[in-house]
């Protein structure tokens, strides 16, 4: 029997791919050794390494991935190496020549099977709802690599979250490049409210979460079903980029600044309580002094409860690299983005200290060293805080059994910036 480590860099829709690969392998008599099971050790013939080739930092990691496999390899302890994903899929050419020792290198990988080897703890998964992207932003280079927009049929992700559901997921993440076009080229409507209303039907699925999210043409029904139905998690994760309306034009994004503005009012009007996850980016051409200090009034304005940043780096391909000059140099961009960064830590420790005393119901992650790991509806897993329950809460010779993987109650207790300490009640 021939054994295989199988790592996955980048966001979780590479996640998805590797979990339907891994499953192939099962059927193809293959051994799963762990994701990070020291190689040294691990007796396994080959390494496969899903790539992510989206920003430079990103492209960066899964070549150091690659050359990490490449030393095993000098080393005795792996046989083959075969590289698949998104940067193979950009720089295949230049892959294979500057790193012969790889044994393969293939693109972007497509499965038909919706059973999967979960690389997440049980109780929750990414369901995939759709492929590619239909959009052009300037600074993307996702549409050359992942190709047009293709939605999965409803059936398809209905049928994929009960194989789910029936291994013990309690908690789908609904992902795609963007969740708002779900069902325009199958059905002739954005039909991601249907699809989450059918889901949350679904026995055993007790949360669903939305992420990527795009704010053109958002779909005010997916408002509605979030606000009435109890299994949509109150939390939109929506990249929104930037607040400038010269900015969001040279990004090409289809809204400017007082449509951003308008839809953040008109998500918190519908749904009171509802948790905001965007990104921002700084340093793209034409961003510059008054636009930069526009995007921090909007932050201030709107104070979302989550926020990420990254600076912009030319994209081969895209729009932006073939039609502007990045002339704002990296110092400027870094200076930005420490400053966005540095202000929205302060409104999310002020969040997070508002929700001292409350009382929540939290799905318990994992336990390690006398402390359990939870989230609530508010906090989506690896890109959120968690919330920590620990101490005299759990009594003397604690035994987690029955809790990981399931959900509790618990008051907050304390807060940071990002984590929330809570106990158990």
């Amino acid at each position: 029997m021939k054994k295989v480590q199988l790592v996955t860099m980048g966001c979780p829709k590479n996640r998805v791919d590797s979990e339907h690969l891994l499953k192939r392998l099962q059927r193809e008599g293959y051994e799963i050794s762990p994701e990070g099971e020291d190689l040294a050790v691990a007796g396994v013939d080959e390494v496969i390494i899903n790539t992510c080739g989206f920003i430079n930092d990103a492209k960066e990691e899964s070549i150091s991935a690659i050359l990490e496999a490449v030393e095993a390899k000098k080393q005795g302890y792996i046989r083959s190496i075969r590289v698949f994903g998104c940067l193979s899929q950009r720089y295949r050419k230049e892959l294979m020549e500057e790193i012969p020792e790889v044994d393969t290198f293939e693109g972007v990988l497509t499965f038909d099977n919706l059973d999967r080897v979960l690389t997440t703890p049980k109780h929750y998964a990414y369901l995939k709802i759709s492929e590619g992207c239909d959009r052009r932003c300037a600074y993307c280079a996702i549409p050359h690599i992942r190709g047009r927009h293709i939605s999965v049929p409803m059936e398809s992700v209905i049928a994929e979250a009960r194989l789910l559901a029936a291994q013990g997921v309690k908690e789908l993440i609904v992902i795609a490049q963007d969740t708002t076009y779900y069902g325009l080229d199958l059905y002739g409507r954005r039909a991601l409210g249907d699809l989450l209303g059918k889901l949350s039907l679904i026995d055993g699925i007790e949360w669903i979460r939305i992420h990527y999210s795009y704010p053109d043409g958002f779909p005010e029904d997916v408002l509605d079903v979030m606000a009435s139905n109890p299994k949509i998690c109150k939390y939109i994760d929506i990249p929104l980029q930037h607040s400038a309306t010269a900015v969001l034009e040279k990004m090409r994004r289809s809204v400017n600044g007082p449509e951003t503005r308008a839809l953040v009012e008109k998500i918190r009007d519908k749904v009171p309580g509802v948790v905001l996850r965007t990104t921002m980016m700084v340093g793209h051409p034409g961003e510059g002094e008054e636009e930069f200090q526009d995007l921090l009034q909007f932050v201030r304005d709107y104070r979302f409860e989550r926020l990420g940043a990254f600076t912009y780096s030319e994209e081969d391909g895209t729009y932006g690299a073939l039609h502007y000059r990045d002339d704002i140099p990296q110092e400027v961009k870094q200076e930005r983005y420490d400053i966005l960064m540095e202000l929205q830590s302060g409104i999310s420790a002020q969040y997070n200290a508002k929700r001292v005393g409350s009382c929540e119901r939290v799905l318990v992650d994992s336990y390690s060293d006398g402390v359990l790991v939870a989230r609530s509806q508010k906090e989506s897993p690896d890109v959120d805080g968690e919330i920590l329950i620990g101490g005299e809460s759990l009594g003397q010779g604690f035994v987690p059994a029955g809790l990981v993987g399931n959900f509790t109650n618990v008051r907050i207790q304390g807060s940071n910036e990002y984590d929330l300490i809570a106990e158990l009640i």
